[in-house]
């Protein structure tokens, strides 16, 4: 508890500005989904036909894995905030369109026979009978849809938009239970005050005949209109001032900054903010980061439609998965090949490595080492029909990994589990499974004291990193091309490790771990 307690003062500033940003997110996508989703339960009430379809499409696309959804927008729409709100958006239409369905259908025919018959239009019956009566469902629907935005939002980090979600993927990537807790129980209590004061409002703008008759409270109409009053108060302070500002924020952005990209975790943050504060140290360009990008997929689409302008990759990433170049094993071809490759598809520019190579290794504990006799790759194809694995799903599904062992050396573990992140570390340290992969720098296999296996078939491809730079950078920044060839061949393979263990073990902040790299290495 004290640890816990001593990270929520250290890291409060910073806590407070993800849940104003996770507040904003929340509120936009409600107040969208309120307005496109009520409109549309009111009009499908007029054709049964209509709504079975429209409601069977909100019920296909709330099906949709978020993280699937996300990622499909990236290429449309950019990065940031914009997909997330609007992956949010269709999330949260499903109860707001069924329940004002709902709510509208359910009304008494015979009360709008009688309506009609004393004169009221259609539009009149709408908003003095129909909407009145269906209040309580449309509420209902609201407080769901609302409750599900904000854990919903959580998503929205891996997109690069920040919010709560941001501090729980940093407690992930450093298997730190109380960073996870920082961004998840903000979320919780969010969700929690959301539902409360949506549930205040929904009590005092309820009709008192719609009431069960111990509920309803006879009060004078100043009183009643003032209750009403604070709660459309509270309805603005909760929906319409955070949207509001979360537009202003994206309309006042400085559009002539340069976005400085970075992957969701601990390696890639450090490398963004070694280039940002090299950036801004060297040169007047202001700098935008634009973090915790989920892989190529969203990466890729980014850099393509100008949501960043440069993000760090590497070879063995780009060259199978973006440029779908064949099996090499020869770092120098495979830097060369991506190099010339990505400026004559893409028109990117490729940086010089920058000194290290995050490759591939399988690792076992010593116990397994010393039961099974291994030291290298070799050894572990032999054994592996009596040992469990553990990997990542990009190490289990891409085809010049699990697939291609498989293909071109007969292996068959005994079980195979996808464990992304810090998960499969622990699953091989209680015994779960036999064997994990892992990247070369990983700050974990360090901690952990795990045995990586001598790669002696040369069967990992070489993973060397690379700054990826968009065509337009140095057009639009020409000093660039003095200052960001200040990091080529510059960071060992032991500096990267031993930067990611002082993030993800020891708990320095990404930034406080670049400003020490630059200083020791004289750049700053």
């Amino acid at each position: 508890m004290s640890e816990f307690l001593t990270q929520f003062m250290e890291r409060r500033g910073e806590l407070l500005e993800l849940t104003i940003e996770h507040m904003e997110m929340t509120s936009l996508a409600v107040l969208a989904s309120l307005i496109v989703g009520g409109l549309i339960g009111i009009a499908i009430t007029k054709n049964d036909k209509a709504a079975a379809i429209v409601i069977g499409i909100a019920n296909l696309m709330q099906s949709i894995p978020s993280i699937g959804l996300l990622a499909f927008m990236v290429p449309f729409v950019g990065i940031g905030q914009k997909p997330a709100i609007i992956m949010v958006v269709i999330y949260a239409l499903l109860p707001i369109i069924k329940n004002t369905y709902t709510g509208i259908t359910g009304i008494d025919p015979k009360l709008l026979e009688a309506a009609s018959g004393i004169g009221l239009s259609k539009t009149q019956q709408l908003l003095r009978i129909q909407l009145p009566l269906a209040l309580p469902f449309i509420m209902a629907g609201i407080r769901i849809s609302a409750v599900t935005a904000v854990g919903t939002v959580t998503i929205a980090a891996f997109a690069g938009a920040g919010g709560l979600g941001w501090m729980i993927n940093m407690g992930l990537n450093a298997n730190d239970a109380n960073l996870v807790l920082l961004g998840a129980i903000p979320a919780c209590l969010l969700a929690l005050a959301v539902d409360f004061v949506l549930g205040k409002v929904e009590k005092a703008i309820t009709p008192e005949g719609l009431k069960p008759a111990d509920k309803i409270v006879y009060m004078p109409r100043r009183k009643r209109l003032a209750r009403q009053a604070v709660a459309l108060a509270l309805c603005a302070v909760l929906l319409i001032v955070p949207s509001v500002s979360s537009l202003v924020r994206s309309f006042s952005k400085d559009e002539n900054r340069l976005l400085v990209g970075a992957q969701n975790f601990t390696e890639g943050m450090i490398l963004g903010d070694i280039y940002v504060e090299l950036i801004e140290t060297r040169t007047d360009i202001p700098v935008e980061r634009v973090y915790n990008l989920n892989g190529l997929m969203i990466t890729m689409p980014a850099l393509e439609n100008g949501s960043i302008d440069m993000v760090t990759d590497y070879t063995g990433m780009l060259a199978p998965q973006v440029l779908h170049l064949p099996m090499d094993t020869n770092p120098e071809r495979v830097y060369e090949n991506v190099r010339t490759g990505m400026k004559e598809q893409f028109g990117f520019e490729v940086s010089e490595p920058l000194g290290f190579s995050n490759t591939y290794v399988l690792a076992v504990t010593e116990e397994t080492a010393r039961t099974y006799g291994l030291t290298t790759l070799s050894q572990l194809v032999q054994q592996a029909p009596s040992l469990r694995l553990g990997a990542t799903t990009s190490f289990l599904i891409r085809e010049d990994l699990l697939p291609r062992l498989k293909a071109e050396h007969g292996v068959q573990f005994k079980d195979e589990r996808g464990l992304d992140g810090n998960v499969r570390y622990q699953a091989i340290l209680s015994g779960e499974v036999e064997v994990t992969d892992a990247y070369e720098t990983d700050a974990l296999l360090m901690k952990s004291g795990l045995l990586c296996l001598e790669d002696d078939m040369e069967f990992f491809p070489p993973y060397q990193c690379v700054n990826v730079i968009r065509g337009d950078v140095y057009e639009r920044y020409p000093e660039l091309r003095e200052v960001l060839p200040l990091l080529d061949n510059a960071i060992s393979t032991e500096e990267m490790r031993e930067m990611n263990y002082k993030v993800d073990v020891e708990g320095m902040t990404t930034q406080e771990v670049a400003h020490e790299f630059l200083v020791e290495k004289g750049l700053v």
